[in-house]
């Protein structure tokens, strides 16, 4: 039986992020994927396809409706070929993921393909193709994720009632798209398809879309979305959802108690992920769930037996990407005896619309909640040249910033590139920057990062130039 220093259960971000780091400080290290491509949902079924899906229809949209009014005619029927759409997701996905083999080769990483669950605390068994392996470790890391929620009244029939691991491969435009979630996921795949010719209306339970963000952001998406004629029935309470042939009929009630019926040709079910333990075989390593399904762990990420660690979406917090990357790098260098850290207020969360959605840091309705006195900074994304050069005109950055210190306590915007420009705040606030440090720094004209400049110059005894 092989032995390792490190054995890495997932090979999603965080898990092939902590291969990675643990190999570079001299662990013998194994990563044990169940699938036959690695990089987890992210790399397959989640953000990389999402967001070339996003590009992709972007693109149409833009020579459909924008690109007369730059001056560019294009003769004839410009047309969607969803299959060679969804072919160039695919590529897309298949060189990351080879990206990922690469890198495990670089790092002399053994890679299992199996199934993996704990036959002990030390012992991982690993159901393969062609029969079982066992490997023992020394330490091991739980970077399993997460699988698509669902209400316990919906069955999923992957045909016309999908996820968004199915929404990704659709070999039709749909006629009416109903979206069940105004989350991140049901957003950004609601406007792929609506792009493409869908009328698409997504069901909320919350009283606004996004709810987990500012509520100025809500507001806002709420409003360039209805713009570009997207529907929303927020309060609204799902209540059963039948398919009938190639029809699916989803009943609520409004705020009012109300039932409203809805009918289309597709339901996508976003309505968040829950962390995936499936099969692991917990007990024999003797590690403990909390009450929502979720790996137990302590600061330092180790769960309640002290060599076995966990990362990412199958623990507590946020289900990002970038935020299980932190949690995989923090773990290596703690077994390698350094003293990292993550400042969880500081991972920043992002929407992939456009505009685009960015934030990090404390909302307003946190700081309320709170008892916090502070002040408020906001610029206008249509005041900067370089807005209206590109057309990209909706949207705001917004900085919140202590009354009395001036230390920027949050960071919300909205609009083009924002995804991007969430870093320059992000920055800033690991170094505890005031708005009027960030104010007094030369940002590059024409950019949409001035907008950054004039929101903090706003903060700072509302001194913005350029509103």
């Amino acid at each position: 039986m092989n032995q390792y220093d490190v054995a890495i259960i997932g090979s999603g971000p965080g898990g092939y992020v902590a291969a990675i780091r643990c190999a570079q400080l001299g662990m013998k290290t194994a990563l044990i994927e169940k699938y036959a491509t690695l990089g987890g949902t992210c790399l397959n079924v989640g953000c990389i396809p999402s967001k070339a899906l996003l590009d992709s229809s972007h693109h149409y949209e833009d020579a459909v409706k924008h690109f007369e009014e730059h001056g560019i005619e294009i003769p004839g029927e410009i047309k969607v070929n969803l299959e060679q759409m969804i072919a160039r997701k695919q590529g897309v996905v298949d060189q990351t993921t080879k990206g990922i083999e690469f890198l495990m080769d670089k790092n002399k990483i053994d890679v299992y393909h199996g199934f993996g669950s704990f036959a002990d605390a030390n012992t991982i068994s690993i159901e393969k193709e062609d029969g079982k392996e066992s490997i023992g470790a020394k330490n091991i890391i739980i970077a399993t994720g997460s699988k698509p929620s669902t209400l316990p009244f919906i069955k999923i029939d992957k045909e016309r009632i999908i996820t968004s691991t199915e929404a990704l491969k659709l070999k039709e435009i749909p006629k009416h798209l109903i979206v069940i979630g105004g989350g991140v996921i049901g957003l950004e795949l609601g406007q792929v398809y609506k792009r493409l010719g869908s009328e698409v209306t997504v069901v909320e339970y919350m009283d606004r879309i996004i709810p987990g963000m500012d509520g100025a952001l809500s507001k806002e998406l709420t409003k360039v979305m209805k713009k570009q004629k997207v529907k929303f029935n927020l309060s609204h309470k799902v209540k059963s959802v039948e398919r009938k042939g190639d029809e699916v009929i989803v009943k609520a009630d409004d705020k009012k108690g109300e039932e409203v019926t809805l009918t289309g040709d597709y339901c996508l079910v976003s309505v968040g992920r829950r962390p995936y333990t499936d099969g692991l075989n917990l007990e024999a390593a003797g590690v403990k769930l909390d009450d929502r399904g979720r790996v137990e762990v302590n600061s330092h990420l180790q769960t309640n037996i002290s060599h076995i660690y966990a990362i990412g979406d199958v623990v507590k917090g946020a289900m990002l990407a970038h935020k299980a990357e932190e949690e995989g790098t923090l773990v290596a260098e703690l077994l390698a005896g350094q003293k990292p850290h993550i400042d969880y207020n500081l991972i920043p969360g992002v929407v992939y619309t456009w505009p685009e959605v960015a934030a990090v840091g404390k909302t307003e309705e946190q700081l309320k909640e709170e008892g916090i006195e502070y002040k408020v900074g906001q610029f206008p994304m249509r005041a900067l040249g370089r807005s209206r050069a590109s057309m990209d005109l909706d949207g705001f950055v917004k900085i919140l910033a202590d009354k009395k210190t001036d230390e920027v306590l949050g960071v919300h915007m909205i609009g083009a590139r924002c995804a991007d420009l969430i870093a320059e705040a992000v920055t800033a606030m690991e170094f505890r920057a005031s708005a009027e440090d960030i104010s007094r720094m030369s940002h590059a004209h024409p950019t949409f990062a001035e907008a950054v400049k004039e929101a903090a110059l706003a903060a700072t005894a509302d001194r913005a130039l350029h509103v």
